[in-house]
């Protein structure tokens, strides 16, 4: 084993790659494209609540303003702790995305008709708040349809390969 000096900077491990929230009812209402991860912006009573997993993305939104991402709609609970200095539960929230990623999100928002849905918010392994978000297209009800029969099907049938 070696011996470490007190001294000598450590480095700092992070156990809570861990999810936050996800939006499942995305997939079943969308036809995810394409997935991009993002970091998000956030203020210090924001990240403190999110580590409790107080927070919800499924009525929320990405657009494209000005040349930024921004995730609209979205709640993060208050954190109790933070009295006067908390947050607004659904302000808009500044994602961090490079100036190309904005412009291919754009060029399939306007030229495809594509919608910027967030998927799922997590901690990365350095503990840092990163949010998935996909392109998708809006999915009919026959769409939707055949989406569930085919999952239904493929439950069935590994309930007949794990039984035979």
């Amino acid at each position: 084993m070696d011996y470490i000096h007190p001294t000598m900077a450590q480095q700092k491990t992070f156990d809570n790659n861990k999810m936050i929230t996800e939006n499942r009812r995305a997939r079943y209402d969308y036809a995810i494209q394409d997935t991009l991860e993002c970091g998000v912006m956030l203020m210090g009573s924001e990240v403190k609540s999110l580590r409790t997993a107080a927070a919800h993305i499924t009525e929320a939104y990405v657009d494209v303003e000005d040349g930024e991402l921004w995730l609209i709609n979205s709640y993060i609970a208050l954190y109790p702790q933070a009295r006067d200095f908390g947050h607004e539960e659904r302000r808009r929230r500044k994602l961090l995305v490079s100036k190309r990623e904005i412009a291919k999100l754009w060029q399939a928002k306007g030229r495809q008709a594509m919608t910027i849905v967030p998927l799922k918010m997590y901690f990365n392994d350095k503990g840092r708040v990163k949010l998935l978000i996909g392109t998708a297209k809006g999915k009919k009800q026959a769409d939707k349809r055949e989406t569930s029969k085919n999952r239904d099907w493929s439950r069935q049938k590994q309930r007949l390969l794990k039984n035979s």
